[in-house]
């Protein structure tokens, strides 16, 4: 590498484990102009920026050449497999099971931008403006699932997605949802038992003063 290094630049270990889910065509095919671990820095540039693509820097590759590639990776689930077999490592070497039997649920509301359009929604109990990121860790806090909603979309009316995905990707082992007040309710608890899943509502306590850790 002759230019500069960033610090969103991949270490050399970290190029060895992800190389192979990358390596989509030969790293000698005639189409290739750019080397592929430098495609995947730009990608990591952009994603540790939170910048738009046309702002990549000049030592890096072409913005479009790192998109298209990009869009190669997902549409052939890399990443997703990457995750998957990543956790199962993680987990294995904390001394768990491979697959876990209990997972969280949560949302997260991120800010709109104007490029957001009409994807964007409000969420009144955040006072925010933008998209709702819904997520399932398991209890290490590993990523399982995961989809974008408009803000105002309430958190009850996704698990059935949620435990749909979550089941998918661990082959049905999980059994437990640990969830805050926000999934209360039948239907929620509906839609996770369609998915073999109990929900169970971990509730803050009644008097609290600040940031409280949950069990």
């Amino acid at each position: 590498m002759e230019r500069k290094a960033y610090p969103s630049d991949v270490s050399d270990a970290e190029w060895a484990l992800v190389a192979p889910y990358l390596t989509l065509m030969t790293e000698d095919a005639p189409q290739r102009a750019h080397s592929l671990r430098e495609v995947f820095n730009g990608l990591r540039w952009i994603v540790r920026a939170g910048a738009a693509w046309r702002l990549m820097p000049h030592d890096l590759p072409p913005w479009y050449t790192v998109y298209q590639q990009s869009q190669r990776w997902l549409k052939a689930g890399v990443f997703a497999a990457l995750v998957h077999d990543l956790r199962t490592v993680l987990r294995l070497a904390e001394g768990r099971a491979a697959q876990p039997s209990a997972a969280i649920f949560d949302s997260r509301t991120l800010q709109s931008t104007p490029e957001s359009g009409t994807r964007a929604g409000y969420d009144g109990a955040k006072h925010k403006r933008g998209s709702k990121v819904h997520m399932a860790v398991d209890t290490l806090g590993h990523l399982l699932a995961l989809h974008v909603t408009p803000a105002n979309v309430q958190e009850r009316t996704q698990v059935a997605q949620l435990a749909e995905q979550v089941q998918h990707v661990t082959g049905d082992t999980v059994e437990l949802a640990y969830v805050d007040q926000g999934y209360t309710g039948d239907a929620p608890a509906q839609d996770a038992a369609a998915c073999h899943m109990q929900l169970e509502i971990v509730k803050l306590p009644e008097a609290r003063k600040g940031f409280v850790l949950l069990p």
